[in-house]
């Protein structure tokens, strides 16, 4: 069974899926990272191909996919540490980054060798829903793998059916029309929009980001989906801190518990 399937199946709210770009803030880190934040408690860890041109990502992300870059963090480099790191874990891991570096790779390559090594799922912001169903849904059905598209405020209900559809794992909920990173709290705004989707009665579960910063924006996401996602805050912790695996323990914690993480 789908690591992602699994964890949909057992745990149906309160979901925290932690994003954070691969060789970053060092090369060796990633290992280390995915490791500690299983420790932490972290549900579903979402790694970032550090790529130069990416499209959705704020400052912050885009900043750690160039020391990753110059680190020499590669796809390829990434497949073998996520090989090396499924003999010690079995929390479900899923990439992010975008159609071009699949093309380059090779793109039947890439999703074979994305089964081979332990990859649960992808998220390719920029491959049409239409291209994945007429060339690719073949061959992730085969291969067991779940592919996640966004939804955003502006998504108009047919294409959000037509993604309902073809989604295997969950939908990604954009908060807002924004890139990562630029948003602090959830307006009424976004609530109505929340609101407008949980009436729609997907089938697929739905995870929140794009501005889930703190205990209390992740608190709020969660009671409109089964849970959200975190990465820019996380990734700015990485960024300050001296002591990695202490730094996730905590940010883990106030995420789940309490305070505002910075």
């Amino acid at each position: 069974m789908n690591r992602l399937d699994k964890l949909f199946a057992n745990k149906k709210k309160d979901i925290l899926n932690v994003y954070f770009t691969a060789g970053h803030p060092n090369l060796k880190d990633t290992q280390d990272i995915i490791l500690t934040l299983e420790e932490a408690g972290v549900d579903l860890i979402e790694l970032g191909m550090p790529y130069s041109d990416p499209m959705a990502d704020g400052p912050t992300i885009q900043d750690s996919s160039t020391v990753a870059l110059k680190n020499g963090m590669n796809v390829e480099l990434l497949f073998e540490e996520i090989k090396k790191v499924r003999e010690k874990t079995q929390i479900p891991l899923i990439m992010m980054g975008y159609f071009n570096q699949v093309m380059q790779f090779g793109e039947e390559r890439f999703f074979r060798t994305c089964a081979a090594v332990g990859v649960d799922g992808l998220i390719l912001p920029d491959l049409p829903v239409y291209v994945f169903e007429e060339k690719y849904r073949a061959l992730f059905e085969e291969l067991g793998l779940r592919i996640s598209f966004l939804i955003s405020p502006q998504t108009s209900e047919e294409r959000i059916r037509q993604i309902d559809n073809l989604a295997r794992g969950f939908i990604y909920m954009v908060s807002s029309s924004s890139i990562t990173g630029s948003k602090s709290g959830i307006s009424e705004e976004q609530i109505a929009y929340f609101n407008r989707i949980n009436d729609m009665q997907l089938k697929n579960p739905r995870l929140i980001g794009f501005g889930i910063s703190d205990h209390a924006t992740y608190t709020t996401a969660c009671q409109f989906s089964s849970g959200a996602i975190i990465g820019s805050a996380f990734i700015r912790t990485l960024d300050k801190a001296t002591d990695i695996k202490g730094a996730i323990k905590t940010f883990v914690k106030m995420v789940r518990e309490s305070e505002t993480v910075s």
